[in-house]
């Protein structure tokens, strides 16, 4: 009998993307996970040897020698190994692992990369391996020794000196000082008044009014600071009379916005969908890996998500023209331009878009879940814009005078709606109608009034806004964006305020009387902003790994570590109070936590243990004894409802219920993807059902 025929063997990181790989492929490869990093350096000492030319000293990841196995088993029966992890600097550092751990030359041809998950880009990439590129490589490792060198011994000094659980960073202490220094801003402003006055206008003959604002005194830029002042050019223009000195009109275009990259998807994610950074890039990764689509089979339904620059494929750029042409008429086939902010982009990958983009989001939406659909349908709506005519308005200016005094009136008219069509206006876009007006024509005054102001401080920063921030000061890159953010939020440095991050008391204390003190140019955005233009130059060629960690360490770590573990003092951070008093002892609640999440507590402790049961109530009735339900959380972390008359009434829902009974039943519905189904195991009643930003974010 004929031994079987040796399968060739392809290693990716994630089960999903080999799952989807696989039928691409077919019976004569094999697909496996290695299910991220096999080998990287040991969590319980430094790992590298600094006397050594900072040589770093891997270890297999604990918890994966069954995979490692696995991988092993599979390399030895394969007729030849393609290496596909993901086509960044940390997909190129598993390859490189791999051809340690399965004794491959790394510059034999065994690695493959693909933009997209689709079945022409994994069978070209098959037939088209290349070597490891160990500029790459090194740019991976001269990051990962850095941040080691500077993490691994920074945050045991945190520990020593406030508290356990802290860490800091090269990327994460710079961040946090951001938020911080905004917040220094916030406190430090002092607000100013000032008045903007409106006279409301008619045309002879018209009774529909258009607003035009005082603007200028005597042909100079006029500002009113206080009320006085305001009451008396009230006055001054109720009694005097108004003409229009001047109109002008002209056509504006309005272009539509680059394709998306990662720091604007997670942006426009959180403003239009109420996406947490994290959130997006979870989601992404799933679009990216491939769904099953009915009638398309499992494919990757958008391109790798980890990039900063905008470049489109010429085959990209032609497909979606001709997708606009036939969809919208040739009138909406656009020929936009656009190219990336800053020198520094990479522009390995092209920007995020549909892998096909005649997979409207129309066609997928029964084979994705409620969040996914939202998000696919927001890069495929930002990526066809892109292809699309800018917008056209009309526009007019007219300047109006009143003796001395003059003021503005601004129209503006959709003339045609070009990208809109299928992105949308802004939310603060909306057309102004002007009546018909000449030059010297007189007008009707219905009314002047004058409203106070005061200048405001700026606003703190989101989640979305710190992105773009450290993206504009060139710190982190896109696959670090959604872990830094959440990394702050993990370890009590800043609080979610309507959205907005606020730095804690312990946040102020780490970046003040820490990093500030003793790790200055760490923390420093433009210093961070250096360090990452230099491990760029790593991956251009340019230079050696070994020589930028060593000019950093040498020159800003390794004194400032010794001079801050002699100098530094153990400092109780107080906690963070609620304004709230303990009802068993009367000592101020303050907010703590726990590896079970975050509660309130008494300062008491350990004295007292009180602890306040936060409740959150969903609108919703208990159907047993009609008290209301509650979002509760189990000891393992999992949110689920329950009546809060417990114990007394057992009632439990593992989907958020609504006010609504089932027409088939009578039993409540809940919340579930994209549906609306009976909350009975006995019932298969469902519905569809619309979500909103605010409960994606609960």
């Amino acid at each position: 009998m004929a031994a079987a025929k040796k399968k060739d063997l392809v290693i990716v990181e994630s089960p999903s993307k080999a799952n989807t790989i696989r039928k691409f492929l077919g019976s004569k490869y094999e697909v496996i996970a290695s299910v991220g990093h096999l080998r990287d350096l040991p969590k319980s000492r430094l790992g590298v040897n600094i006397e050594d030319n900072y040589a770093p000293d891997y270890i297999s990841v604990r918890g994966k020698s069954e995979t490692i196995k696995e991988i092993k088993k599979a390399a030895k029966n394969a007729a030849k190994i393609y290496l596909a992890t993901d086509p960044d600097r940390e997909g190129e550092a598993i390859s490189w692992h791999l051809c340690t751990i399965l004794g491959i030359d790394p510059e034999k041809a065994n690695r493959v990369t693909f933009q997209e998950i689709t079945k022409p880009a994994v069978t070209s990439a098959i037939k088209n391996p290349r070597p490891i590129n160990m500029e790459l490589v090194d740019a991976q490792q001269g990051r990962r020794v850095i941040d080691r060198l500077v993490g691994f011994q920074i945050s045991p000094l945190l520990w020593q000196k406030v508290g356990k659980g802290l860490s800091a960073g090269r990327v994460q202490s710079a961040a946090l000082k951001i938020v911080v220094d905004r917040e220094r801003e916030i406190k430090a402003f002092v607000p100013k008044e000032y008045w903007n006055i409106i006279a409301s206008l008619t045309k002879e003959g018209k009774a529909k009014a258009f607003p035009a604002k005082l603007e200028s005194f005597k042909g100079k830029k006029l500002s009113v600071d206080n009320g006085e002042d305001s009451a008396k050019i009230i006055s001054d223009l109720k009694s005097g009379s108004f003409k229009v000195a001047g109109v002008k009109e002209k056509k504006e275009e309005k272009k539509p916005l680059p394709p998306f990259i990662t720091s604007t998807l997670m942006q426009d994610a959180s403003s239009r969908l109420g996406f947490s950074p994290e959130k997006t890039r979870m989601l992404a990764q799933q679009l990216y890996e491939g769904c099953s689509v009915k009638g398309h089979g499992t494919v990757g339904l958008v391109t790798y998500i980890r990039t900063d620059s905008v470049r489109i494929s010429d085959e990209a750029d032609a497909a979606c023209k001709e997708f606009v042409q036939g969809a919208y008429g040739q009138d909406y086939v656009g020929n936009n331009r656009f190219s990336n902010k800053k020198d520094a982009v990479q522009d390995a990958h092209e920007a995020i878009r549909p892998s096909y983009v005649e997979l409207t989001p129309d066609e997928v939406a029964d084979s994705l879940n409620n969040d996914q659909f939202r998000l696919y349908k927001l890069i495929w709506s930002r990526f066809v814009a892109s292809r699309m005519k800018p917008a056209v308005f009309a526009t007019t200016t007219v300047d109006v005078e009143c003796g001395d005094y003059g003021l503005k009136a601004n129209g503006r008219v959709m003339l045609f709606d070009g990208y809109q069509k299928v992105y949308g206006p802004a939310s603060s876009e909306k057309d102004q109608l002007l009546p018909a007006l000449e030059e010297g024509e007189a007008l009707n005054c219905k009314d002047v009034t004058g409203e106070q102001k005061f200048t405001e401080p700026p606003s703190r920063y989101t989640e979305a806004s710190l992105i773009k921030e450290l993206e504009d000061l060139g710190i982190g890159r896109p696959s670090t964006y959604a872990s830094i953010v959440t990394t702050l939020d993990k370890r009590r440095y800043v609080k979610k305020e309507r959205k907005a991050l606020v730095p804690t008391s312990l946040g102020f204390r780490i970046t003040e009387d820490i990093m500030e003190e003793y790790f200055k140019e760490i923390v420093d955005s433009g210093f961070t902003a250096g360090m990452e233009g230099d491990l760029d130059k790593v991956e251009e060629g340019s230079v050696e790994w070994q020589s930028v960690v060593g000019r950093y360490y040498d020159n800003y770590v390794k004194d400032q570590l010794k001079n801050a573990g002699e100098q530094l003092t153990r400092t109780r951070v107080e906690p963070e109070l609620t304004g709230e008093i303990c009802p068993e002892c009367g000592k101020p609640l303050a907010k703590r936590q726990s590896r079970f999440g975050n509660f309130v507590g008494c300062t008491g402790y350990p004295e007292c243990h009180y602890i306040k049961t936060e409740i959150t109530t969903v609108g919703v009735a208990c159907p047993k004894c009609g008290k209301d339900i509650i979002r509760k959380r189990s000891r393992k972390g999992k949110i689920f409802f329950g009546c809060s008359g417990y114990p007394e009434c057992d009632q439990v829902f593992w989907y958020k219920p609504i006010s609504k009974a089932c027409p088939k039943c009578g039993s409540l519905l809940v919340e579930r993807g994209k549906k609306y189904v009976c909350s009975s195991e006995n019932c298969d009643y469902k519905e569809n059902r619309e979500s909103t930003a605010q409960e994606d974010n609960e």
